[in-house]
């Protein structure tokens, strides 16, 4: 398998209390395996409150739904040994 790295990393967001926010990471190629999501150090998984998509087999997007003051934080992006942070 090619060595799949992020070509475009995550960017800081701001957005008020009860909106949706959404974070894109562009990896180099289509079908990246051993990705992850985090929020604070913990692993986010596809529900109602975080939506997690492929678009257009490279980008990889997170929606996390209707945020509170408890989702402040770091939210990290992992593929491989390779990740970015927002």
């Amino acid at each position: 398998e090619p060595d799949v790295t992020i070509v475009s990393g995550l960017r800081d967001m701001v957005v008020s209390e009860g909106d949706d926010v959404t974070f894109r990471c562009q990896v180099s190629h289509e079908n990246a395996r051993d990705v992850e999501w985090k929020l604070q150090d913990v692993g986010l998984q596809n529900n109602e409150m975080n939506e997690i998509s492929v678009e257009k087999g490279k980008i990889h997007t997170l929606t996390l739904r209707k945020v509170t003051e408890q989702d402040i934080g770091t939210v990290t992006f992992r593929v491989g040994p390779h990740t970015s942070t927002a």
